[in-house]
């Protein structure tokens, strides 16, 4: 990460769909809550996402890569290419369904966040607040990690947790798990920014 006294750390944030949690970091950063950085550019991998839209409101550098009938060496070829070009410093997974090669995670290494709505290593994967409801949890939320290369295993930097309701379905859920996200997503950026932790093992450790 470039050093917070000087030149600001470059986010970009990938997208598939609706890019809610897109639309928190870029609310934070123009609020003051993220300093000393700023979002580079969003990319899409699907060409007319809501999120796309939603960015460009603000302003922000949006591309959109459509992903589908494309190899993934040859998407992430220009993945890669954009990352480059906008200088980023920091790749943040909003809600961005396409699988990215050992290579590129790789080299991207504690360069790059994700969400992921459940409590891991409960429930990774998809549909996690439906696996939630169907395994009875009386407890659900979100994580916020660093990107690995297995599926949802990354090194855990944020969780926050809701109580699951009797009345709750996995829309009603997931709308609700959806502002801890937003929360955590952003307390997650903020810590990394800090430069202020260390990893033992498979913790995440503030430094007193």
């Amino acid at each position: 990460m470039p050093d917070s006294a000087k030149s600001p750390t470059r986010i970009a944030i990938l997208i598939s769909g609706r890019g809610s949690n897109c639309m928190a970091i870029i609310r934070a950063v123009r609020d003051g809550r993220l300093p000393n950085c700023e979002v580079a550019v969003v990319i899409s991998n699907v060409v007319g996402a809501p999120g796309i839209e939603a960015a460009r409101a603000f302003n922000v550098p949006v591309v959109a890569l459509e992903g589908r009938g494309r190899k993934q060496a040859e998407h992430e070829e220009a993945v890669q290419a954009l990352l480059q070009k906008f200088r980023v410093d920091l790749i943040c997974l909003a809600g961005y369904m396409r699988v990215l090669s050992a290579n590129f995670v790789r080299e991207w290494a504690g360069r790059m966040l994700n969400i992921h709505p459940s409590l891991l290593p409960s429930f990774p994967g998809l549909h996690a607040q439906r696996q939630a409801l169907d395994y009875g949890a009386q407890i659900a939320g979100c994580s916020v990690h660093f990107v690995d290369e297995s599926v949802d295993g990354g090194i855990l930097i944020v969780q926050r947790a809701i109580e699951v309701l009797p009345t709750d379905t996995e829309a009603t859920l997931s709308e609700r798990l959806l502002v801890e996200e937003h929360l955590a997503y952003v307390e997650g950026i903020r810590r990394v920014l800090s430069g202020e932790y260390e990893v033992a093992g498979r913790r995440y450790l503030p430094r007193a």
